[in-house]
């Protein structure tokens, strides 16, 4: 493998005889983070063995936490609060560790408010310490970085693993926090929501792409991002890049002809259905995060390091959000061997084999809809909330796009339109038909707290960004087979197609990117436009609608690949007797709580009984996106779900170190700022109360599989 400029590349890690001679058995079994008895010095202390999964070289990198950092990459807490991104020396070439600090500084903003009365600075942050006190001054954190690739020995899995070892850490009383990476992002896409408080811990975080992130391949040039960001040429890149569309150079060759400036993305390009392997990837952080932490404390025995921890010694919370809150969660129900002590995950997007036993009830009435999986609600938003956002109900809804109001509504009201022509809603005028839109939504699980939400969910295209990667995920399509009429590519202002940018979005996508178009320039196409292929909400009057219709019928006609794929990735909510916490917004439009962490409840009484140690802390007035709350109207209406993540982390920490009882169950019922949206009171302690280690009236019941919920 060759030496990343972003790393000095300290050692590269030859694979043991013995590692060999396992190999079949450790892929069955996620092998220990050293061999068997030959790998024993005279069968005293055993080696220090990379792990078999591990593909390639490690390479590493020591911080000062001055000049740069593990946190901050250099930036400090006034570095990251920056509206100005760091620069790049030559735009044209940027180097390995402009494209860290870069990704860091994107991906830490990109999960937490950072406006100046929301949260950051003073209850999170690189400055606030443990007990919330502003006392860490710019918050740089010295240590050091391991990073490499987990694969299968095809070098078409490369799944990033990274490991920081904070300078704190402490051998004597060693821990490890993982932080999987939010949505498609890349291996430092949970750096704010697990990371940061991992550091500060003085815990080793083990971080890891799980497969989607952020692997971009530019076509019509045939650049595709290494491990460390920068570009090669996918021919020289070999099994080196972390993605490459798997296609002839004939083939590549006329699909650029036909559909120049076209990008292919790992998490819907891959063809290998990442989802399924989420929970593989976070143990194999976790056992990647061991095998460094030997390399660092374990007693040195001629040229090589011997075992200080053995699997299940150190105390180990599986964390995240989002997507890596389901990995999580998958991990711990996969962790047969005590890899992981406890979980503590926020808003997690799991898909569930739902007992018959599990049901969900809110103030005594069942809900609309509970426990399906992403495939079926995301893509029936996706058809149904252009038009739900001219619902009354729905009036007065965040704006979060830059077309122009008059275009926005245009569009909502062709969509409406034609779903009324095609029977999917009523007929009659528009206001009826943005009714039962809404209606049909409600129906379908998604709770009237999210009513306000359905607009900026997909006029900021985060719903139909998901509806089209993951279909193409799910259905394991090739780049070239356009599923449903939807590309990725450069766009015009105009929101044509086709139009090379006068700098490559390649150049900073591993900083800026988020793996899902449309992201650093790169927008989602529907190829079928009036006038050709455009910007799918501008291709046609109703915003592409049919690509929308064709992806829905994925799912509602049974197309086994689809079926197949979601089944794949199901879990069955069985944490096998490990402390556990939920924490997810009532609002939640993006993963509907009535989907994913209400169900989940239900499923793990199901599974485990009197056992369990699950709690879920139901966030009022909480959605998907803190980094939303910088938005006007945002700001009025949601508080930030990561200050109870936080509070969370806490909790455990104090259950596993002084086995304080965990509180039970229960709706957390928090504040709305008010005021004028944009210039909301500053967010306090009065909009936050605490999660109640009694919460009473507001405690979430759970009988058999019957999940009780309170209004």
């Amino acid at each position: 493998m060759k030496t990343f400029t972003r790393f000095q590349r300290l050692r590269t890690v030859p694979r043991t005889a013995a590692l060999g001679v396992l190999a079949a058995l450790a892929a069955l079994t996620l092998a220990a983070c050293h061999g068997d008895d030959d790998d024993n010095n005279g069968g005293g202390t055993p080696t220090n063995t990379l792990p078999n999964f591990v593909s390639g070289a490690v390479n590493t990198q020591t911080y000062d936490g001055v000049s740069d950092d593990l946190l901050t990459a250099g930036l400090g807490k006034t570095g990251l609060a920056s509206a100005t991104s760091p620069s790049i020396s030559n735009p044209a070439a940027p180097t390995a560790a402009e494209l860290r600090r870069l990704a860091i500084y994107s991906n830490y903003r990109a999960l937490v408010d950072m406006s100046t009365n929301g949260g950051y600075g003073r209850f999170w942050g690189p400055n606030v310490d443990l007990n919330g006190g502003d006392t860490l001054g710019e918050g740089k954190i010295a240590g050091k970085e391991y990073i490499a690739y987990a694969d299968d020995g095809s070098g078409t899995q490369n799944v990033s693993l990274l490991v920081q070892i904070p300078a704190s850490f402490n051998p004597d009383q060693p821990c490890i926090v993982t932080a999987t990476s939010s949505g498609s992002r890349g291996v430092y896409g949970a750096i704010s929501a697990a990371g940061e408080w991992g550091l500060k811990r003085g815990c080793a975080v083990a971080y890891t792409d799980k497969g989607t992130g952020n692997g971009g391949h530019e076509l019509a040039t045939n650049l595709v991002t290494m491990i460390d960001g920068t570009l090669a040429n996918a021919s020289l890149a070999g099994t080196k890049a972390i993605f490459k569309a798997n296609a002839s150079a004939s083939a590549l060759s006329s699909f650029n002809s036909a559909f120049p400036n076209r990008y292919a993305f790992k998490h819907a390009h891959s063809q290998q259905n990442p989802e399924k392997d989420w929970g593989k990837n976070t143990l194999q952080a976790i056992q990647f995060a061991y095998w460094a932490l030997n390399d660092m404390f374990g007693a040195v025995s001629g040229s090589t390091h011997q075992v200080r921890y053995n699997k299940g010694s150190i105390t180990t919370i599986a964390a995240s959000v989002s997507n890596g809150g389901g990995a999580s969660l998958a991990a711990a129900e996969q962790d047969t061997d005590g890899w992981i002590t406890a979980v503590v995950v926020g808003e997690p997007q799991i898909n569930l084999n739902l007992p018959s036993q599990v049901s969900v009830r809110q103030g005594g009435v069942p809900v609309g809809s509970f426990g399906r999986p992403l495939a079926d609600y995301t893509t029936l938003a996706n058809l149904l909330q252009p038009c739900a956002a001219l619902a009354p109900a729905a009036a007065g809804a965040p704006y979060l796009t830059a077309l122009p109001v008059a275009t926005t509504n245009a569009i909502r009201t062709a969509r409406c339109a034609t779903l009324a022509a095609n029977g999917l809603i009523s007929a009659g005028n528009t206001v009826a038909q943005a009714n039962d839109a809404l209606n049909q939504l409600h129906q379908a699980g998604y709770e009237t707290d999210s009513d306000t939400l359905h607009a900026p969910m997909w006029d900021s295209q985060a719903v139909p960004a998901v509806a089209v990667t993951y279909a193409d995920a799910y259905m394991q399509a090739s780049v070239l087979d356009n599923l449903c009429n939807f590309s990725f590519g450069t766009t015009s202002a105009a929101g044509a197609a086709g139009v090379t940018p006068l700098v490559s979005p390649m150049l900073t996508l591993f900083g800026n990117g988020n793996g899902v178009p449309p992201t650093n320039g790169v927008n989602l196409v529907y190829n079928s436009g009036a006038t050709g292929a455009a910007d799918h909400r501008l291709a046609t009057p109703d915003a592409s609608y049919a690509g929308a219709a064709c992806l829905r019928s994925l799912w509602t006609n049974g197309n086994p690949t689809m079926v197949g794929s979601v089944n794949a990735i199901r879990v069955n909510g069985n944490l096998r007797g490990k402390p556990a916490i939920i924490v997810q917004g009532r609002a939640d439009a993006l993963v509907p709580i009535n989907h994913a962490s209400r169900p989940y409840l239900g499923a793990n009484r199901v599974a485990e009984g009197n056992n369990s140690q699950l709690s879920l802390y139901e966030i009022t007035n909480g959605q998907h996106f803190d980094a939303f709350l910088s938005v006007a109207g945002f700001d009025t209406r949601f508080i930030p779900v990561h200050y109870y993540n936080i509070q969370a982390l806490n909790l455990m920490w104090n259950h596993l170190k002084n086995n304080a009882p965990l509180p039970p169950s229960q709706v957390v019922r928090t504040v709305a700022r008010g005021g004028t949206a944009g210039s909301a009171p500053a967010l306090s302690t009065a909009n936050l109360p605490a999660i109640a280690s009694d919460p009473g009236a507001n405690a979430i019941s759970v009988a058999g599989g019957i999940v009780s919920v309170p209004n």
